[in-house]
């Protein structure tokens, strides 16, 4: 049963008193959380984390993880396709690194 007078955010007002989020920004960081929201891909997160500034190999998450290459590369692919990692090509090797606008944001979530 609800109170007789429920607070202004329970009625649909903003608790922070701001305009609510924008409809592209919402599903934008939809996409960000949806992609985040992954045991493996926040312990693939850690590991590139503690990576860098160089970055990280599958073969290095291979060794670490008890994943096969296959899963790892598809969890990296769904990070990479948010662009919250980035990835280079060095000869056959391939590195992953935090995309820069989110090693301070994943930095904070791991803590």
């Amino acid at each position: 049963m609800l109170p007789a007078n429920p607070a202004p955010h329970a009625r649909g007002a903003n608790p922070t008193g701001s305009a609510p989020l924008a409809r592209n920004s919402a599903e934008a960081l939809a996409r960000i959380l949806k992609a985040i929201a992954d045991p493996t891909r926040l312990q693939l997160l850690s590991m590139i984390l503690g990576h860098e500034p160089g970055g990280v190999t599958v073969g290095d998450l291979v060794s670490q993880l008890a994943f096969q290459q296959p899963t790892i590369s598809h969890h990296l692919k769904i990070l990479h396709d948010a662009a919250i990692v980035t990835r280079r090509q060095e000869g056959r090797t391939v590195i992953y690194t935090l995309a820069e606008d989110f090693r301070g944001p994943v930095s904070d979530i791991l803590r």
